[in-house]
């Protein structure tokens, strides 16, 4: 990597913990995007030339999602469920190693939960999130459809694929509560999205023995 696009990173980093600590300290509404700037010492102009809204400087790990669906669900020779956990774990593992990085796993416990409760009672943030899953559940379909042959076949298969995400969260907010540490939690979160992958693979007939 070059000087120049480590100092990209390190300048986007920057802005994304700076911008984090102060939603998470006096709310998201009440932060303006020029008080990240000015906290960061850039301009306000920087942040938008890094982070197109002000809701993408929280949510920021969203907007690699859309290449790496590509990428995985492009590979026609690796079924679509496969592909989609890979994804999954990554993200998993990269939040896992950010909780893991915190020497104390209750102050990273408490930090991990104050921030998925900043997104749900954040009406923009929803909405973000909201707009780009289906963003990105429009183009799986579209990435889908020759493998399936037809385009209602492919869109129940996206929407399905992509609420593999709402699991992997809402696990990740019910095991923290209860998990000894990062890799206990990482164990249970996998466990519980490979439950539900299974699910889709096997379709919504009986469970087996039921």
């Amino acid at each position: 990597m070059s000087l120049r696009e480590r100092r990209k990173q390190q300048t986007r980093k920057l802005l994304t913990d700076t911008a984090t600590e102060l939603f998470l300290a006096k709310g998201f509404d009440a932060v303006r995007v020029v008080e990240i700037a000015e906290a960061c010492g850039v301009s306000e102009k920087t942040v938008y030339n890094y982070f197109p809204t002000k809701e993408a400087l929280l949510l920021d790990h969203v907007e690699a999602l859309p290449d790496a669906l590509r990428t995985a669900l492009g590979d026609h020779a690796t079924p679509p469920v496969t592909a989609v956990l890979g994804v999954l774990a990554e993200e998993l593992g990269a939040l896992i190693g950010r909780i893991a990085s915190e020497p104390d796993f209750g102050r990273a416990r408490e930090q991990t939960r104050r921030f998925g409760a900043l997104i749900r009672s954040t009406p923009s943030l929803r909405a973000y999130q909201h707009e780009e899953t289906a963003r990105m559940t429009t183009m799986a379909a579209e990435l889908l459809a020759p493998r399936f042959g037809g385009d209602p076949e492919a869109l129940a298969a996206a929407h399905a694929l992509l609420g593999l995400w709402p699991v992997q969260y809402a696990s990740l907010r019910r095991h923290l509560e209860t998990a000894s540490g990062p890799e206990d939690l990482h164990a249970a979160v996998t466990a519980d999205v490979r439950r539900a992958a299974e699910l889709i693979e096997r379709g919504l007939g009986p469970a087996p023995g039921g």
